[in-house]
Formats: C-alpha cells, sequence, structure tokens
C-alpha cells in the first residue's frame, strides 16, 4: 500500500456502507419506480439496523419512468421524512458512483451523518417500447443528434468498430463477455436472464447496431437499490458487523457529443481510475473484485484496459482466455452485470455496488470470491462522456 500525496484531504476511510437493499428486479408489474426504491430503501435500512428518522440525507439517481424532477425530495416525501441534505444527480450510467463519491463528500464536510443513496425505475412495465427508445433519444443533443434519432447504442457502437480496428478485437471476443456474465447470472437468485448461453448464440441473436447484436445489448429491466452510507465512527458506534469503507473515488468528463471524444478507444476512466488508486492507495492489481458498467459487451472490454486490469488493446484476448471470472486476473460483475442479472437505467449501475459489496462481506453463497478484501466499481455513460470510479475495502485493508 501507498499513502495518497493529498492525505489531508482525503476521503479514505472517513465513511463506510452499513446497509445494502434490492428489490426484485426484471419484470415487476405494479411497481412504480417510486415503490421500487422505497422497497430497497427499507431494506437497506433493516440491513442496517437503522429507522428511516435516522436518515439525514438522501442522494438519488433520476427515473425515466417518473415524472419527478427532483427525485430524491419526492422519495424522502414516500419514505416520511425530511433530511437537510438531498440531491438528483444525473450524469447518465456514471451516476451510480457519483453517488456514492459525493456521499462520502458531504459525510466528511459535515453536510450530513447518514446518507441514503437511492435509485429505481420500472423501464421495463413502465414505458412502452416507443417510449423508452424516446426517452433515449431525447437525451441526446437537441440540435445535432436528437432530429436525427441517434439511439444510445449507436454511439457506442462506433467505439467497438474503432476498437476492432485498431487492435484486432472480435465479434466473437465481444460475446464472450455475455457469456461468462451469463454464467454468473446463473449463480445468482432473482437475476433476470439464466439459460445457457454460448458465443454461438450471441452471434445468432440478431444485429441492433454493428458490430452488436441482441445478446450484446444490456437488458430493459424493473428494479431498485438503496444503501445506507454513514461515518466510520457511526459505524463503530453502532456496531455495525462489517462496514465496508469508501477508499477512493474520482471522475472525469471529457465530452458531452461523440464526434467530440478526444479518443475514440480510450476514455476518461484512465483519469478517473487513477484518482480512486491514488486516494485509496491501492492499484489495479490489489483488486479483489470488480463491478464494470456493461451497457454493452465492448465497453467492457475497454473499461478492463481503461481501468489498467490489462494493457490496451488486450482486452478481447483477456476476455477470451477467461481473465474476467474466477480463476482469473480479476472476477467481474459476479451477479451477471447489465447483460444478464438486471438493467433498469440509472438505477442498474447500483447493482453492480451491491454485489461488489456483498462480495467484500463474504456474502455471495456459491458466487463467493475467497478472500475479497478489496473491491472497485466503474460507472459509465452518455456515450463514454461521463466515467466515475470507487473503490471499497473491509477494515483489513485500511
Amino acid at each position: 500500500m501507498t499513502s495518497s500525496p493529498s492525505a489531508s484531504r482525503s476521503l479514505r476511510g472517513k465513511t463506510a456502507v452499513i446497509g445494502c437493499g434490492i428489490s426484485a428486479v426484471g419484470r415487476v408489474p405494479g411497481k412504480s419506480a417510486l415503490a421500487l426504491a422505497a422497497d430497497a430503501a427499507y431494506k437497506a435500512l433493516a440491513d442496517a439496523g437503522l429507522q428511516k428518522t435516522d436518515i439525514d440525507g438522501v442522494l438519488s439517481s433520476h427515473a425515466f419512468a417518473s415524472p419527478f424532477h427532483r427525485f430524491s425530495v419526492a422519495i424522502s416525501e414516500y419514505l416520511g421524512i425530511q433530511p437537510t441534505f438531498s440531491n438528483t444527480l444525473q450524469v447518465s450510467g456514471a451516476t451510480a458512483a457519483t453517488m456514492f463519491n459525493v456521499a462520502a463528500a458531504a459525510i466528511h464536510g459535515g453536510l450530513a451523518e447518514t446518507v441514503l443513496i437511492v435509485g429505481g425505475d420500472s423501464l421495463l412495465t413502465g414505458l412502452s417500447p416507443d417510449l423508452a427508445l424516446r426517452s433515449m433519444t431525447e437525451s441526446r443533443d437537441q440540435q445535432y443528434e436528437m432530429p436525427f434519432g441517434i439511439p444510445v447504442a449507436n454511439t457506442f457502437a462506433m467505439t467497438a468498430h474503432r476498437h476492432m480496428r485498431d487492435f484486432g478485437t472480435t465479434a466473437e471476443q465481444f460475446a464472450q463477455v455475455a457469456v461468462i456474465q451469463r454464467e454468473h447470472a446463473r449463480r445468482t437468485p432473482g437475476a433476470q436472464m439464466t439459460e445457457p448461453l454460448t458465443v454461438e448464440d450471441v452471434l445468432n441473436s440478431g444485429m441492433v447496431t454493428t458490430p452488436y447484436h441482441k445478446l450484446d445489448c444490456s437488458l430493459i429491466s424493473d428494479g431498485g437499490a438503496a444503501f445506507i452510507v454513514t461515518s466510520a465512527e457511526r459505524a463503530k458506534a453502532l456496531g455495525i458487523p462489517k462496514p465496508i469503507y469508501i477508499l477512493g473515488g474520482g471522475e472525469c468528463y471529457t465530452h458531452e457529443h461523440i464526434f467530440l471524444m478526444p479518443s475514440i478507444t480510450t476514455t476518461g476512466a484512465v483519469q478517473s481510475s487513477a484518482k480512486a488508486y491514488a486516494m485509496a492507495g491501492y492499484g489495479p492489481k490489489d483488486m479483489d473484485v470488480a463491478g464494470v458498467y456493461d451497457c454493452f459487451t465492448g465497453t467492457v472490454i475497454m473499461m478492463l484496459e481503461d481501468l489498467g486490469f490489462c494493457p490496451k488493446g488486450e482486452g478481447g484476448r483477456f476476455v477470451e482466455d477467461r481473465q474476467m471470472t474466477y480463476g482469473g486476473a480479476i472476477p467481474c460483475n459476479t451477479h451477471g452485470g447489465l447483460l444478464s442479472f438486471a438493467h433498469s437505467g440509472m438505477p442498474g449501475a447500483l447493482f453492480h455496488f451491491y454485489e461488489v459489496i456483498h462480495q467484500l462481506r463474504g456474502q455471495c453463497g456459491e458466487r463467493q470470491v475467497q478472500g475479497a478484501e478489496l473491491g472497485l466499481v466503474h460507472s459509465l455513460g452518455a456515450g463514454f462522456a461521463t466515467q466515475a470510479t470507487t473503490i471499497f475495502g473491509t477494515e483489513a485493508t485500511l
């Protein structure tokens, strides 16, 4: 372990996750975004052994199927609490990691003592397919992109094409990501997709936007997740049996328009993870388990490179050699990820946090990564425009 160059201002070990909750995921009819978020929040409170009145801060993500612009305020009203610190964050898929970074900073800075991080959405049953596509398309630039209907998938497909051209990455290597994560989902109770999957199944699943086939793309789901974060001192005072500490965080925002992305194959995850590693005092080789945003299979390959788990251009071979699963260099998305567990929009990335935290708690049953003490979760969005990384550790890593 090395010391952080800015230790006096570091968030390292100042806060801990003491409660986690997750709703049912997949197809959950009759549940609004608020109801899914509240279900997860109550489970997180029960996990922490706290009452809702113990919460004085709320951070939430936006919900596509909900009209509330101030979702954090709406969920507070729904739960019957009046926090003194609240915000609804929206940096697309990077929102999940950003919420943990902001919660740690707010607690360390004295703005709150105990923060509820929460998100929920009903993309599958709360929106028609047409409305879901429209909501995604309208998130693009109103002048240059939205009028031409460029969907999110097309922006990520551009980067995959370039990665294939520059580094020889293959469609079969993309497909292998989906296959490995389906293997993981088959060990995960409640996962949305658990049918066995082969590389041939992925390649024969129909083209969505070249080079991505249907099974290269993440699911559409309902679901919510929630977490309770508090100061390290309060976690000890409460007698939490195994708090999971936030050791480091970093973010990077490189562009808004995909055609202004500084590099098509290297992203701001390089910078966001470098900040997180420096704060945590650990590097990529120290991580025992990872949660990596997997909206598309090629996204995982690029992130494994940019997060430092393998050199640039070698992500395809890294996955092909099964280095992202048990027995490999870095078990990744051990719950199945957005490709097989569930993806309910911005809350979907919170499922990665739920999994990594439970891995560090040693609570993952047959999918447990033995001896896991350090974990990384990386969230991204908007055609690689937004990047955020959070590193967690057990008390042994402090």
